[in-house]
């Protein structure tokens, strides 16, 4: 395999993160702005604004309560963001900026469930779980109104569009809805026709109809000056959200009058759009391949002309509202990743493996992610062809699929596979060419796939649906579970890692068994060939990597290091290093040649399922259970490159030190010695100043003319002097200077001065007058002298003496002897 490799003849010492995929939505309302430029969601303690163009986050909004976000909207004039959190904490945002201009509590006595504005942008309305309705003056700040009577969680709010009726609408759990009046503070109406919750209410542009939805699978149309349903129309799924349209003709969507039209999201998965005044069905959206997915959110975007749906497993469909045409797909929450590949020649897009049965594909410059339906179960593995347009994946149903991906970066199902018993949990293509790819199964088997021809044409085309592939070839090879087959550099090898505890090598194409590899203490979780050498790597669920010579089956080396089951590992550098990811969320960076692990990479926060390395061998790509797929780039040469500069840069400056110096210019050699951050170098400066008798006068002016912050880090610098006799006359010869000549407030600024002072009195006394006495530093007497107690460490020396005195005092008393009696006289 002649492939470029970068880094040839070095290690990799570290990785650094390039860029990470999130989850931004966990379930909850969407909204998008007036323009349709930004996306607004909520994702646990978070709201989310997002970049409709680019997919990016461009601001996370938290409360400073950091409970989790209840409800939130966003003011029809697109100025005015508020969030409502679990606290009972209501926030107005400047959503822009990213700052609170308001917060406020909500007065309602259990969590806020939904909240609106009026048209005006002025009025916001609340419904919270105690069943109460409160209306606030965001303008104002202050509350205008509160309406009881709603049974249960008030889930739905809604202002009449025409501001100057002053309506309100509300929905709790008893299906009710309630026409609430503002300017006469009381329930004007209730409408009830649902027997279930209602899930959406909409309004005609003339403000005289409304249209409302609920999970009892029908939809309302109701005069609003009446408050009486005026048409009930069966929609025969539970509906989660309906949309009016504009009242003109789209004849690709089936409308063909200028009557009422709305169109509904449920649980079939599908956008429908009816027409209220026969009831009928005249447009449905084409039905996706796989499981059936439930839509739990839709909104439409009028002045944008897009329109918004959010399925089951919170994914966010933008489409172009007249024709529903898909125009962007977002990935709001992987839930847990089981495997990640690069793809592209280039590696320029990634594809990720959840616990979902589509497949995700982000485009790594711009982020634009595209969802693959194809399983109809979860998807367990994936892998690459070798020229990296073509992609094979392998799921639950007991099935597999190969993917291509076009010039644009389109990826379509070509193929399609099934045979096995069990689901396939392991999957790996040839390396040479694309001719064939191995499946292993908990069935206990591998299967050998050829890829047919019309397949591998150039000329091949992916309109007439998947081809169907045969199995050329099925082995028996474990007792257990198969949980990784890998194949050889050269296409004439293949090893399988099980459950079993063992890894086993084949010839192929004839599945022959050539040995077996035991030494693991637990089942084997990932098999890897060396790219270089005749050697097998295996990674298992006790902890270690071992590394296998191919030719006697013998173990050459184990690696020691995970807490926990080692779950995938690769070879890197030319094969002389080694990638290794486990259950305690660690990824670890070993040398193989003295076993030593250099790196431990430490960013996600659960068991880490995928890795897989770039062709370049620049870049890995890690995805774990905490739903995160993180890109690390090494940053060995570019570390290398600012060490060697900060060592080129160092020796400049100790020269120019050493420069200053002989030329007697003390200022400026002792401020770059002090910002050299070397203590010995600033003592060496102090001491060449000290032994010149011109410019022993001038210490106090040099010290003086020091930076704050270089002061302070003198004073840091003759702490240590201090404690030593060689060098604590230069210790107090500064610190002389700066007592007698900095004033006592410039002084207390410093930082770190108590701690300073604290680590200066007990070497300060004895010290100071050694000086004094001695000769040597009679020219910088103790400047503490008058203010300072005694030595810390000669109280402590006196008290261990009272200690001892007193201890002998015992003894003596104890060792006392009794007089003795005295003898009677004899008679």
């Amino acid at each position: 395999m002649a492939e470029p490799v970068a880094g040839v003849g070095r290690f990799k010492a570290n990785y650094a993160v390039e860029r990470k995929i999130e989850p931004f939505y966990k379930g909850g309302k969407v909204q998008l702005d007036q323009p349709g430029q930004h996306l607004f969601c909520t994702c646990g303690t978070r709201v989310n604004i997002l970049d409709v163009a680019s997919g990016a986050v461009l601001r996370s909004l938290e409360q400073e309560d950091q409970e989790d976000i209840t409800a939130f909207d966003l003011s029809p004039d697109d100025e005015v963001l508020v969030t409502a959190s679990r606290a009972l904490l209501l926030a107005q945002w400047a959503w822009r900026e990213g700052s609170v201009t308001r917060l406020w509590k909500a007065i309602h006595t259990a969590p806020v469930a939904t909240m609106a504005f009026d048209p005006t942008s002025t009025l916001l309305a609340t419904g919270g779980c105690d069943g109460a309705v409160r209306v606030w003056d965001v303008v104002r700040h202050y509350g205008t109104h509160h309406f009881r009577g709603s049974s249960g969680v008030v889930h739905l709010v809604a202002f009449h569009p025409d501001p100057e009726r002053l309506l309100l609408l509300s929905s709790a759990a008893d299906a009710t809805i309630r026409v609430w009046s503002l300017q006469d503070q009381s329930c004007l109406a209730t409408m009830t026709a649902h027997y279930s919750a209602v899930t959406s209410l909409a309004f005609s542009a003339d403000g005289h109809t409304m249209l409302s939805s609920g999970r009892d699978k029908i939809c309302i149309v109701w005069d609003l000056r009446s408050h009486q349903a005026t048409k009930t129309v069966p929609v025969f799924e539970s509906v989660e959200a309906a949309v009016l349209l504009p009242e003109e003709p789209n004849p690709e969507l089936g409308v063909k009058s200028k009557g009422l039209h709305f169109l509904t999201a449920g649980d079939q998965g599908r956008l429908r759009v009816w027409e209220a005044a026969s009831g009928r069905c005249v447009h449905t959206q084409p039905q996706l391949p796989g499981p059936r997915q439930e839509l739990t959110r839709c909104a439409l975007a009028a002045p944008a002309g897009l329109l918004l749906s959010v399925t089951a497993d919170h994914n966010l469909l933008l489409y172009e509202a007249r024709s529903l045409q898909l125009r962007k797909q977002f990935a709001g929450y992987s839930e847990e990743v089981l495997d990640v590949r690069f793809l592209g020649p280039e590696d320029s897009h990634v594809v990720v493996a959840s616990n979902s049965p589509s497949l995700k594909v982000f485009e790594l410059q711009t982020m634009a992610c595209q969802i693959l339906h194809g399983h109809t179960d979860i998807v367990l593995a994936l892998d690459v062809f070798r020229k990296g347009r073509l992609f094979a994946s392998c799921a639950k149903d007991q099935s597999i699929c190969i993917w291509r991906m076009n010039k644009a970066g389109k990826v379509t199902c070509v193929a399609q596979g099934s045979g096995h018993t069990h689901s396939v949990g392991t999957i790996c293509c040839s390396r040479l060419k694309e001719t064939f790819l191995v499946t292993g199964s908990q069935d206990c088997t591998v299967k050998l796939w050829p890829l047919p021809g019309t397949l591998l044409s150039k000329g091949a085309s992916s309109d007439s649906g998947p081809v169907l592939l045969q199995a050329q070839a099925t082995q028996r090879c474990h007792d257990k579970d198969i949980n990784s087959v890998a194949i050889a550099p050269n296409d004439k090898l293949l090893a399988t890692g099980s459950q079993d505890r063992t890894a086993k090598l084949w010839a192929l194409p004839q599945c022959q068994l050539l040995g077996v590899f035991s030494g693991h203490r637990r089942g084997l979780w990932c098999v890897q060939f060396s790219p270089m050498d005749q050697v097998l790597a295996t990674a298992s669920a006790d902890g270690t990597v071992k590394l296998w010579a191919l030719q006697d089956f013998s173990c050459l080396k184990t690696f020691e290091g995970h807490d926990a089951s080692v779950l995938k590992v690769a070879f890197v550098s030319r094969g002389t290093q080694l990638l290794s990811s486990g259950s305690d969320g660690l990824v670890k960076l070993w040398t193989i040649k003295n076993n030593e692990c250099v790196k431990t990479l430490d960013a996600h926060e659960d068991k880490v399922w995928g890795l897989h390395c770039s062709r370049l061998d620049d870049r890995a790509l890690t995805g774990a259970s905490d739903s995160c797929v993180i890109l690390w780039k090494d940053v060995t040469e570019l570390e290398q490159a600012e060490e060697q500069a900060k060592r080129e840069e160092e020796v400049v400056k100790q020269q120019e030190l050493d420069n200053l110096l002989h030329e007697k210019r003390y200022l400026r050699a002792l401020g770059l010695a002090i910002s050299l951050d070397r203590p010995h170098t600033v003592l060496t400066v102090i001491q060449a100043i000290r032994r010149d008798p011109e410019a022993c006068e001038k210490l106090g002016a040099t010290v003086l003319r020091l930076r704050r912050d270089q002061k302070e880090a003198l004073l840091r610098f003759c702490v240590t002097w201090n404690t030593n006799s060689r060098h604590c006359h230069e210790a107090q010869a500064v610190l002389g200077e700066l007592l007698r000549r900095e004033a006592p407030e410039e002084l207390l600024a410093y930082q770190g001065l108590q701690a300073s002072l604290e680590a200066l009195l007990p070497y300060t006394g004895t010290r100071g007058a050694r000086g004094v006495l001695g000769g040597q530093g009679a020219a910088w007497p103790d400047p503490l002298t008058p203010l300072r107690p005694p030595p810390e460490r000669h109280f402590q020396r006196l008290s261990r003496t009272l200690q001892a005195a007193t201890f002998l005092d015992f003894l003596w008393h104890n060792m006392k002897l009794p007089s003795l009696p005295v003898a009677p006289s004899a008679l």
